[in-house]
């Protein structure tokens, strides 16, 4: 009998630059049929690559960002995938590297291959795609499940001749069990502040009455980074943690408001309280966590958008406990600095991730490396949301254990910053006639509705959600009137949709006849909800607010998410 076949001499192995090692993805449903782990590029591959190796050779990561760049550098991708569930590893998943266009009207290349699930790892040769003239920045990896599964993830860039790179380093485990590990926990905690309405939370908990726990927040209140996101981000961990210490029986009587979004600001969370976090008045929550320490750089009012909500959430419906907590971002940056003479106000609780994690980060031997904690730049890992629910679970501990509070926090009349928009309404297409304060409107050209909208997950659910469905749209064919509201109101906020389509416009805002805002939605340059103040006064009175697309700008779209007032 003869023996197998000799296989070919292997083919030396090139050098690489790894991008993703082990990373946790989820085929999330995206309302379109399709199960997709979307991770966003846009100019920050070269940060993912050093995040990994801080070795990488300077030319390499000023050139592997940008379509042409990438492929002086690249001969091969590496793409290797391995389902967690072992019944899932004999199925395969499409893997996509997008390029962003840079010819409108003309599609740019996209890398693809079949990859099956059980780790092996495939390549995607370069070459084999023509070089292309719309090729601008790599826009993101899409990989494509047939159902709503979890897998690890590894991509790496194998290099051109002439191109070199060292190994990546591999991180021990987190021991999670360590006295080290719990010193890190405890220094989170910030302050207590006044616990009269935490201890009051606990006490209904432990008598079975209805709790219900409420976060606010950005995309890490979303649960960006956490794979699967409903189940493993930090906001549903710590609400488990506090089922687990104070429910009732399996802890039913506990309830979960998660309303995190991508890439808002307090601003924002001000005119999405009513609907998000109140659901127009069938909620009303004992515990409100507020989450936008790294999200408020765009914040145009330098934290007044933050304290009014502070103050009016504490003041609204169930008079919640509000609970700070401060995320922090691969590079150390938050804002805590600016909110925390806010919580010393109120007397609230505050939680600092920035103050837990960043100091051990430099240790010869950090009990988790920023590698670990981090899945990108911005979001924590699956580890990094365990810790942040950690870190909540200690001051659950901590609020429980505590000497009872006698009396409520009185907060200082005085504000740390400023409470201007503290009692701020909010309406849109579907509720604004019920507000009094709206005394007519015309549509004009802005008369559908948009359904390409930012979508996020919600409370537990996989499933994403529109933010703002009830808007009004000015399609980009339509030509006509101008949007005309005459409103009773001290100030006034304007909620739109940003967005990277070019079919899309600039806006003028007059109030009174006079220009207060020019609005650019191609400015950030991606699908989300934004909010500006578009006026401001002392008293309220009636006014004339007319939006208008600028007149090169006719031809092109714009949509009206909504308005937020204050009287």
């Amino acid at each position: 009998m003869r023996g197998p076949k000799a296989p070919k001499d292997p083919v030396e192995r090139r050098p690489a630059v790894y991008v993703m090692v082990d990373s946790v993805i989820e085929g999330s449903p995206r309302g379109n049929g399709k199960f997709q782990d979307i991770c966003y590029l846009n100019g920050r591959i070269a940060q993912k690559i050093s995040v990994l190796c801080n070795e990488i050779p300077k030319e390499i990561l000023e050139l592997v960002p940008t379509g042409s760049g990438f492929r002086k550098v690249v001969h091969t991708i590496g793409v290797s995938v391995l389902a967690t569930k072992k019944e899932l590893q004999e199925e395969t998943v499409l893997f996509e590297l997008n390029c962003l266009s840079v010819l409108p009207g003309k599609e740019a290349n996209c890398y693809r291959a079949t990859v099956p699930c059980n780790g092996q790892e495939v390549k995607i040769t370069v070459a084999d795609y023509p070089e292309n003239e719309a090729d601008g920045l790599l826009g993101s990896f899409v990989t494509t499940f047939s159902s709503h599964e979890t897998a690890k993830l590894t991509v790496c860039f194998y290099l051109n001749d002439g191109y070199s790179a060292p190994e990546p380093v591999t991180d021990p485990p987190v021991d999670y069990g360590s006295e080290r590990y719990h010193e890190m926990i405890r220094r989170s905690l910030v302050q207590t502040g006044n616990l009269y309405r935490i201890q009051k939370a606990i006490e209904k908990a432990e008598r079975g009455e209805e709790v219900v726990l409420a976060y606010l927040g950005g995309s890490i209140t979303q649960g960006a980074g956490a794979k699967p996101i409903n189940t493993e981000c930090y906001a549903y961990r710590s609400y488990q943690a506090f089922k687990k210490r104070f429910g009732k029986g399996n802890g039913e009587n506990v309830r979960f408001i998660k309303a995190g979004a991508g890439g808002t600001c307090s601003e924002l969370g001000l005119v999405r309280y009513e609907a998000d976090v109140l659901r127009y008045g069938t909620v009303v929550p004992d515990i409100v966590f507020l989450e936008y320490a790294v999200n408020d750089a765009g914040d145009e009012t330098d934290g007044v958008c933050f304290e009014s909500l502070v103050r009016m959430a504490m003041d609204g419906p169930g008079n919640p406990a509000v609970i700070l907590l401060f995320a922090v971002f691969m590079d150390d940056f938050n804002l805590q600095e600016r909110m925390i003479p806010v919580g010393k106000r109120c007397q609230t609780p505050m939680i600092s991730l920035k103050d837990a994690v960043t100091p051990q980060f430099s240790d010869e031997i950090p009990v988790i490396t920023k590698r670990q904690y981090f899945y990108d730049l911005f979001h924590p890992s699956n580890e990094g949301h365990r810790i942040m629910a950690d870190c909540i679970d200690y001051f659950w501990e901590m609020a429980s254990k505590a000497q009872k509070e006698a009396a409520d926090a009185v907060i200082a009349a005085t504000p740390a910053i400023g409470e201007t928009y503290r009692g701020l309404h909010a309406f849109d297409r579907s509720n604004f006639a019920v507000h009094t304060v709206v005394k007519s409107l015309s549509e004009g050209a802005f008369s559908e509705k948009d359904s390409m909208l930012q979508y996020v997950e919600k409370d537990d659910s996989p499933q994403a959600t529109a933010e703002f469905p009830e808007n009004w749209y000015k399609c980009p064919e339509s030509i006509g009137d101008a949007f005309r509201m005459r409103i009773m109101c001290k100030d006034l906020l304007l909620m739109y949709k940003d967005t990277g389509d070019a079919a899309f416009g600039k806006v003028n805002v007059l109030v009174d006849g006079a220009v207060t805002r020019t609005i650019d939605p191609l400015e950030i340059g991606w699908n989300h909800c934004s909010a500006y103040v578009v006026y401001e006064s002392e008293a309220a009175t009636e006014h004339e607010v007319v939006i208008s697309m600028q007149e090169e700008d006719a031809a092109k779209g714009f949509t009206i998410l909504g308005f937020g007032y204050t009287v």
